[in-house]
């Protein structure tokens, strides 16, 4: 049942004028579980900071579950083509299934999709959408979608609001789907909404484009890179291998420092590498968990894996850190290019779009799976069997030694090592 409204649609209008665009071989070295340090990086004022030691309490943290409204909005000068069922499959059950498995079922998103389209005031090529919207056409947006749906949703029951325009409405432009943040938050039913996410996407939409649009709203930032001009390649920074990078790589789960930020990794799952001495571990495959196929059983889940050591880190800097973790075909990783040990680094003072993590190429002269990949430089990244890698200006060795009989990968990890 609706709670009674505690503001008038006028005053609605009036705030959406502040949106903003918003096993150890010996010696000194230890490998450990997770503690607030040595190696999580400090939370930096960065817009999507890398940081683990803190949780930003302006975002919602999706463990639980949480409820998302999905509200449909046609045009006056627009007919809809499709149907608010129709949009909503295109987007559910998959947006729900890629978080159920990354998150090995500590996080569900439970959508409600409202059942008929919700009239705008206005045309919808009024509104000027793009990429990069004008605040005064996005605010106007905003504010016409509310006062329209203030009297249908009872948005305390939402932390999470999407808002789905009519794909077919001449104004509407695919390019523009994003998350909008609000500089203060909005009251709506005695509930403060700091951001929504607007969806413009074609019928069908891009793959996972709202599991990507979704990741932001937890704090999560852009990892692809934007050319300066818009041209040129856009991912060049991470390639295939987190969902904030491109909803279209092949091996797309969030990278296990993404995991650990979310709280979906346990602290005993996470091992701080330190001293100058090899260190020896066990990786479980990053896609490993309840639920959740071994490489070659098909759909059979529950093969025992999925509580042992996900990722290992190893501080380089104040602010930056190396990360190295297990990647095979299974799970939403199930696509994969190339399975083997994958090493990345994360830079938490770095902004959304700015590489704060950055794919290190164990094989920087070769490329994979270019018929496909979104960046064939960085498709065939991981170590496979053994195979080793020193990281260039880190002088870090990781060596893919082995495998167990249940999967899980056998890593040295060596500090220290002249480049």
């Amino acid at each position: 049942m609706s709670v009674p409204k505690l503001r008038s649609t006028a005053a609605v209008v009036t705030t959406m004028s502040a949106l903003a665009a918003t096993s150890i071989l010996g010696g000194p070295s230890v490998a450990e579980p997770f503690s607030p340090a040595p190696c999580a990086l400090h939370r930096t004022d960065a817009h999507h900071s890398e940081g683990v030691d803190s949780w930003n309490p302006a975002y919602t943290r999706p463990i639980g579950t949480l409820d998302a409204v999905m509200i449909f909005l046609r045009f006056p000068d627009a007919t809809p083509r499709t149907t608010p069922a129709e949009l909503a499959a295109d987007h559910f059950p998959a947006t729900s299934r890629f978080y159920e498995l990354a998150s090995y079922g500590r996080f569900a998103l439970r959508p409600h999709p409202l059942k008929r389209w919700l009239r705008m005031p206005r045309p919808s090529t009024s509104y000027a959408m793009r990429r990069d919207w004008d605040p005064e056409d996005r605010a106007a947006y905003l504010r016409d979608a509310f006062a329209v749906a203030d009297k249908e949703v009872d948005f305390s029951r939402y932390p999470i609001v999407y808002f789905v325009a009519d794909p077919d409405a001449p104004g509407v432009d695919s390019d523009a789907t994003k998350v909008v943040n609000l500089e203060t938050p909005l009251r709506v039913d005695g509930t403060g909404i700091r951001r929504v996410v607007t969806v413009f996407e074609h019928h069908p939409p891009d793959r996972l484009v709202l599991a990507h649009e979704t990741g932001h709203l937890f704090d999560l930032p852009d990892l692809y890179h934007r050319p300066v001009d818009g041209k040129g390649d856009w991912d060049t920074y991470v390639g295939d291998w987190d969902l904030m990078g491109s909803q279209f790589g092949l091996a797309p789960d969030l990278f296990g420092w993404h995991k650990w930020r979310l709280g979906w990794l346990d602290p005993r799952q996470v091992v701080c590498v330190r001293g100058a001495a090899p260190t020896r571990l066990t990786l479980e495959p990053l896609a490993a968990g309840p639920g959740v196929p071994a490489p070659g059983t098909g759909d059979t889940p529950g093969f025992g894996l999925g509580h042992g050591v996900k990722l290992a880190v190893v501080r380089t800097g104040p602010e930056t850190a190396l990360a190295v973790e297990a990647r095979d075909a299974a799970g939403n990783d199930r696509a994969a290019c190339r399975q083997g040990i994958l090493i990345y680094r994360v830079r938490a003072a770095a902004e959304s779009g700015d590489g704060p993590i950055q794919v290190v190429d164990a094989h920087p002269r070769t490329e994979a799976c270019w018929e496909n990949s979104v960046y064939a430089p960085l498709a065939d990244a991981p170590l496979s069997l053994g195979e080793s890698f020193t990281v260039p200006g880190e002088g870090v060795k990781v060596e893919a030694e082995g495998r167990t009989a249940s999967g899980a990968w056998t890593v040295k990890i060596t500090p220290g090592i002249s480049d």
